[in-house]
């Protein structure tokens, strides 16, 4: 079996530093054989790769396509706050995704916003990817992020 840092490396991903957080909490915790992330958002290199609410048909907006995008981009700073607590190598699966999407009225594809999320975990993980998971709309979020991704895995005993 290869490590999950090789699987990333063939799949070009790089885990950036853990986003430092913007308030009072911290980027992951472990209890037990699980680590919670906090929330995070589309950090690319300290700032918000897009701002706004998701919608199919506003203009102005972001598109459910760049939320997945952001999606992804919040699964990979979760995994980097898990990095950066146990190593990534010490992933026995992933348990659960919640995510929260930032909605414009009407809008009702959270679920698919969130296959960013859940599809680059199994591309990474494959079996030990799959996962339970939320989807919630919600009015806004922090620093008009348009997604906020929480992950829960599995490590292995110290």
């Amino acid at each position: 079996m290869t490590t999950w840092t090789a699987r990333l490396a063939e799949l070009g991903i790089t885990l950036p530093t853990a986003p430092k957080p913007v308030a009072n909490y911290v980027p992951a915790v472990r209890s037990g054989n699980h680590v919670y992330t906090s929330g995070q958002l589309p950090f690319v290199d300290g700032e918000l790769a897009v701002r706004g609410k998701v919608s199919e048909t506003a203009e102005g907006v972001v598109r459910p396509e760049e939320a997945a995008a952001c999606a992804r981009q919040c699964i990979i700073n979760a995994l980097a706050a898990v990095d950066g607590l146990v190593g990534i190598d010490s992933v026995v699966r992933v348990v659960k995704v919640t995510g929260f999407v930032a909605s414009a009225v009407g809008f009702t594809g959270q679920p698919a916003v969130l296959n960013g999320a859940s599809d680059l975990l199994g591309e990474i993980f494959g079996e030990a990817g799959v996962h339970a998971r939320s989807a919630v709309g919600v009015a806004e979020l922090p620093l008009a992020a348009p997604v906020e991704v929480e992950l829960i895995v599995e490590v292995a005993d110290n």
